[in-house]
């Protein structure tokens, strides 16, 4: 059907051509919004009778007439009916709609995935300065980056998956001082506690292990503690890598994975730094006025002049977001994507602008960014605010324990980016159809047992779905699984162009209701072999769809509930 899809696309396009020669619109096919009118919508009469200055059914008529012509439209359509002020809905042959059916089976797990190419991305997402441990709101960039990488994978992209943080700013001071203030026998509330510190029970475990001395493995970093209180580079160094370890498993056990981590001290111990400001004040780009250094991003859109070195001496943040994008560019990431918080809003501008004025061949839009939300939490119908561990907020591991990986990475993703979300912990329990994960997991689950009771009661082997007689799929709910199993390569297309994992989502619960809907309808163990065979393919093509979706999620499909 994939094919049939693709040749039918083509036919439109070269009717669309005769039709209107001088402006064609863009060849597409939409979904009716509903399933009795036919199994895919042409909207372009209705588009072309402005600038043709002609009647849209007519039109519609005349691009029936042209498509009737074409022979992919003869080998696979069975119906073409114009509708309302201009609409045409096609009606496909059961034969087209049942062909999906065997290239799933025959595809497996690269169903929808497209051949490998040498298309270099790098997604950059998560990047907590290692200050506590990781947030709800890192762990929505976890889900997102980590969605957003396998949906360019499945597209032939070669993905980098970077994390960059900051190893050396106030941040880590602060950190070190609090670290400090507890190996003296300080704690939150004492006269002497510095103001600024982190109050989370997680400091006193840093103190207590650096008095013992222990050593503390990163993925990106080792180090042994000296014991001493007074040593406060020392502290500084073990509380990085303590807190970059406690990352690392929190990672771990979300299912996230990173290829490269960036410091962002090294941008200043390379130099790099001072070169990209040397570049941009050599372009002419900037201006001094009040002791300080500015850049001209007003040029770029901006809304007003950047600050980029201060009087004192010090950069401003976006100065070596600057420099870092530079290198990502210089490595030869010419796509790049950034996943973070919509605080950072209002960098984009600037760094862009910086970008642009550093004049070395980075396009415009470069980078492209991914701004979420905040996570609420919510727990036995009240706002959960406060995790001991941390402190002042609920962490990632927090969410993992309560509700499981699963549950945490399908929520995250579910709501676009850019909306609030609020993640029930109640919801995410439930073990019903209110819960989309369970929803999504039990249709696998269901399918699963049916196959079983398949061979257990009928001897059936899935090794012969292959050769089931597919003519026999020609209910109403098996054309409405079908074309849903179709519809899952242009989904993952669509969603990886967009920047939209939370597509996948919605598409899972839809074919996961296409499933259910089905479940309910027919029976699948009949006394007639041949039709229990083709059912069971159909079966075993959407669970084979539902686990490639999950697996873009980076969810499980278990096989049993």
């Amino acid at each position: 059907m994939i094919r049939a899809q693709q040749e039918l696309l083509a036919a439109l396009g070269d009717a669309l051509a005769e039709l209107a020669p001088e402006q064609p619109p863009v060849a597409a096919f939409e979904s009716p919004k509903q399933a009795a009118h036919g199994d895919l919508a042409i909207t372009s009469a209705m588009q072309l009778a402005k600038p043709l200055k002609r009647n849209p059914r007519e039109l519609a008529q005349a691009l029936i007439d042209a498509l009737q012509r074409r022979e992919a439209v003869q080998r696979w359509v069975a119906a073409l009916e114009i509708a309302g002020p201009g609409f045409i809905n096609l009606r496909l042959k059961d034969s087209t709609k049942q062909q999906i059916v065997a290239e799933v089976l025959a595809s497996g797990t690269d169903f929808g995935r497209q051949p490998a190419t040498s298309d270099r991305a790098l997604v950059e997402f998560v990047s907590a300065n290692p200050t506590g441990p990781l947030h709800v709101g890192h762990g929505r960039q976890a889900a997102l980056g980590d969605a957003i990488c396998k949906l360019f994978e499945t597209q032939g992209w070669q993905v980098t998956r970077e994390f960059y943080y900051n190893d050396a700013g106030v941040q880590i001071g602060t950190l070190a001082a609090s670290t400090q203030a507890r190996l003296q026998g300080l704690k939150p509330g004492d006269a002497g506690w510095p103001e600024s510190a982190y109050n989370g029970d997680y400091i006193a475990d840093i103190a207590a292990d650096f008095l013992a001395r222990k050593t503390v493995k990163a993925d990106d970093r080792e180090f042994t503690a000296s014991g001493d209180p007074a040593d406060l580079d020392g502290i500084r160094q073990f509380a990085v890598a303590y807190l970059r370890h406690e990352q690392d498993l929190d990672l771990q056990a979300f299912g996230v994975r990173f290829d490269h981590y960036f410091l962002e001290s090294s941008l200043y111990a390379t130099g790099r730094v001072e070169a990209t400001v040397g570049k941009l004040v050599a372009a002419g780009k900037t201006f001094e006025d009040g002791g300080a250094l500015w850049l001209r991003t007003t040029d770029y859109g901006d809304d007003k002049d950047r600050v980029m070195k201060k009087s004192d001496g010090s950069y401003t943040y976006f100065v070596p977001d600057v420099a870092y994008h530079v290198n990502k560019w210089e490595r030869g990431y010419h796509k790049v994507i950034n996943i973070q918080g919509s605080d950072h809003h209002g960098t984009i501008a600037r760094v862009r602008a910086g970008l642009q004025a550093a004049d070395v061949g980075i396009p415009s839009g470069y980078p492209d960014y991914v701004l979420h939300k905040m996570v609420t939490v919510m727990r036995g119908g009240e706002e959960v605010k406060i995790s001991k561990r941390a402190g002042s907020y609920v962490t990632l591991r927090d969410l993992i324990d309560w509700t499981g990986k699963d549950a945490v990475r399908f929520f995250l993703i579910s709501r676009k980016a850019d909306t609030e979300f609020v993640f029930d912990v109640d919801l995410a329990l439930k073990k019903n159809d209110e819960n989309p994960v369970y929803y999504v997991q039990y249709a696998h689950a269901r399918i699963c047992s049916v196959i079983v009771q398949w061979r257990e009661q009928q001897a059936g082997d899935p090794a012969t779905l292959a050769q089931a007689d597919l003519a026999r799929l020609v209910a109403p709910t098996e054309a409405a699984l079908m074309l849903k199993l179709a519809a899952y390569p242009v989904m993952l297309s669509g969603a990886a162009e967009s920047l939209a994992p939370h597509d996948v989502a919605f598409y899972l619960r839809d074919l996961a209701g296409a499933f259910h809907s089905y479940y309910a309808a027919e029976r699948f163990l009949t006394d007639d072999p041949a039709l229990s065979r083709a059912r069971l393919a159909l079966l075993a093509a959407t669970a084979q769809v539902l686990r490639n979706g999950l697996a873009v999620l980076g969810v499980s499909a278990p096989d049993r509930m």
